[in-house]
């Protein structure tokens, strides 16, 4: 019986869904192969939850945990913290140090990733179509005219380094852009405005299953609202239709771009990447490597449709950072 360390929580603002994705991995993990530890990040401290929710601390020295006069070690954590520090590569870097297999993407990856604009800078040079993007820092000088000659309206304003649509506006028109950004700071110091991608928006998981890169089926986003938001995401205002209805050629040109995008970023692991259908191309929009787990999630939705149970999806990826 290996023991594992299910981290949840966090330092971001998807603390509470990261919390819900921690316990169904708890509650899904088999538990003929292996026992799942509850592992509270928070930036105060880090703590075991137990069956009575009694706290007990983490070393963080060696990543250990004493419950009585017993030392209780881990074979592998299981990460599912939504953004800071299980999805920027902060984590990673920390388990790695100490010799702990963790199941998402290694550090660097997480941090590539993590940061919109340097994840659309690595992909471009590849030739994966996103949209027209225009970047700004906190203290630079805001030339609203520029802005909106590079990019167009409606246009989007979004933090480059946070997840579940926080920090994100939809402009469309002018007067809109500088409350915008002022929302996006809120999230992040830096800013990633992108032109506007009109066309069906689709959700591809990629994993490493069986030591094999798969491409799962395709959802596609319909939302009641402006954009696939906070609300749209988890409040059901938008409906996830799994498979999307694409033409068999659409779908093809989906799935190759989004195993493209993996294995050029050299992923591991679960991902769920975003796509625009704008001109009859899909464009990427970002990518999400440690995607949501919570009852209401894509990625299990999809890994159900290709007849893979939430127990055997859990299970491979813990085995998976094992062999490694």
């Amino acid at each position: 019986m290996k023991n594992i360390a299910i981290l949840m929580g966090g330092y971001s603002s998807e603390f509470e869904i990261s919390i819900q994705s921690g316990n169904v991995v708890y509650k899904n993990l088999n538990r003929n192969k292996y026992v799942p530890f509850r592992i509270h990040i928070t930036q105060k401290d880090w703590y075991y939850v137990d069956d009575n929710d009694q706290k007990h601390a983490i070393d963080k020295n060696d990543f250990s945990l004493m419950l009585g006069t017993s030392k209780i070690t881990f074979d592998a954590a299981f990460n599912t913290v939504h953004g800071s520090p299980g999805e920027d590569g902060l984590l990673q870097a920390y388990l790695e140090l100490i010799g702990i297999p963790q199941t998402s993407c290694d550090f660097y990856q997480a941090a590539l990733t993590f940061n919109k604009r340097d994840c659309i800078s690595t992909l471009k040079p590849y030739g994966i179509p996103t949209a027209t993007n225009y970047f700004l820092n906190k203290g630079d000088a805001v030339n609203e005219q520029e802005i909106i000659d590079t990019v167009g309206l409606p246009c989007f304003v979004k933090a480059n380094k946070a997840g579940s649509s926080y920090g994100v506006s939809k402009v469309k028109k002018a007067e809109e852009l500088l409350p915008a950004i002022e929302v996006a700071y809120k999230e992040d110091d830096e800013i990633i405005i992108e032109s506007f991608l009109s066309g069906t928006e689709v959700s591809v998981g990629v994993i490493k299953y069986k030591g094999k890169d798969t491409v799962l089926p395709i959802t596609e986003i319909v939302t009641e609202n402006d954009f696939f938001d906070f609300e749209a995401k988890y409040l059901g205002k938008s409906e996830e239709i799994t498979p999307a209805r694409l033409s068999d050629e659409d779908t093809k040109k989906v799935k190759n771009l989004a195993l493209q995008v993996y294995q050029i970023l050299k992923m591991k692991g679960f991902s769920r990447s975003e796509y625009i259908f704008h001109n009859g191309e899909p464009h990427f929009v970002e990518m999400n490597t440690n995607p949501g787990l919570s009852e209401a999630s894509i990625l299990p939705q999809q890994a159900q449709a290709h007849g893979i149970s939430l127990q055997e999806l859990l299970s491979s990826v813990i085995e998976e950072c094992l062999t490694k």
